[in-house]
């Protein structure tokens, strides 16, 4: 009877510990909280996490992270929902949603450069530009296989079918959707096209390339840049400096998206990044 007793007395404790854990996490002033947003794109989550790793680790700030379609996350900037995003994909693909914002947003500028969009198919797919796709519309079931319908790629899509006159289908789903999708063919050997970016760790693991654009549906080469709210600045000087400063390469966003691609969990992906590059790191905060 005691010993049941005791157990009680254990488990009631027990509770009472994760209630209290729960409040004091929930009881963070919003006004010390950093929102940040961002899209599922295996890019963005790539870089959101290692900002937030860096504003949690070495910043001591409170980090909420969010993740929406493209048009909510900009919305939410101009609204001062997040304080900030590293996923803003410009000057062409998310230029719909910079030309509403503009004036209630801080745009910081790159912090990567080179990245690109468009339409992608495995190596050994006898077509090089969009121009072709009409004559091999059965040979690709007459479908492109897209990914979440708010992204500006799938808007430049749809303005390339239009552009070229193509006899094709585009179907919206999800990144992780699109690469298991790509996947697949390729085990089949099938032909498939995806709408592709670049940087994306999906380059390093199979053999693809871009389709020609010709009438430049899909713009030229583009910049990922910071998105802040007017007011954080004023809230959070210290992550507006960090925010400023950060900017890396292809490369090493890309090891970042191997690991998490290898199965680690993005946090633990970013953590072990920025533990194996403290130069770069270094170089965000001073």
């Amino acid at each position: 009877m005691e010993r049941k007793k005791y157990f009680i007395r254990l488990l009631s404790a027990f509770l009472i510990a994760i209630v209290l854990i729960v409040h004091l996490n929930s009881c963070v002033p919003e006004a010390d909280r950093i929102n940040l947003g961002y899209v599922l794109w295996d890019s963005e989550i790539a870089s959101t996490h290692v900002v937030a790793a860096v504003l949690e680790d070495r910043l001591g700030h409170e980090v909420s992270l969010t993740s929406v379609d493209a048009g909510p996350m900009w919305m939410g900037v101009a609204r001062g929902d997040f304080d900030a995003v590293v996923a803003a994909w410009l000057p062409n693909t998310h230029e719909a949603y910079l030309e509403q914002t503009k004036d209630r947003v801080v745009n910081l500028g790159p912090n990567l450069e080179g990245a690109r969009i468009g339409w992608v198919v495995p190596g050994y797919v006898d077509v090089n530009s969009i121009e072709e796709l009409n004559e091999h519309v059965d040979r690709f079931g007459g479908q492109i296989t897209g990914i979440d319908p708010g992204a500006g790629l799938m808007a430049a899509s749809e303005r390339a079918i239009d552009d070229y006159g193509l006899d094709y289908q585009l179907l919206s789903g999800s990144d992780a959707a699109m690469t298991a999708a790509l996947r697949r063919a390729i085990e089949r050997d099938e032909w498939i096209i995806i709408t592709g970016w670049t940087p994306h760790w999906k380059f390093a693991a199979f053999d693809l390339k871009y389709l020609e654009d010709p009438l430049q549906s899909f713009g030229d080469e583009e910049h990922i840049a910071t998105i802040v709210s007017t007011r954080l600045k004023g809230k959070a000087p210290d992550v507006y400096e960090f925010l400023d400063s950060f900017y890396w390469t292809s490369e090493e966003m890309g090891e970042v998206m191997m690991y998490i691609e290898e199965g680690m969990d993005p946090f633990e992906a970013a953590r072990l990044w920025i533990s194996e590059n403290p130069g770069r790191v270094e170089s965000w905060l001073n």
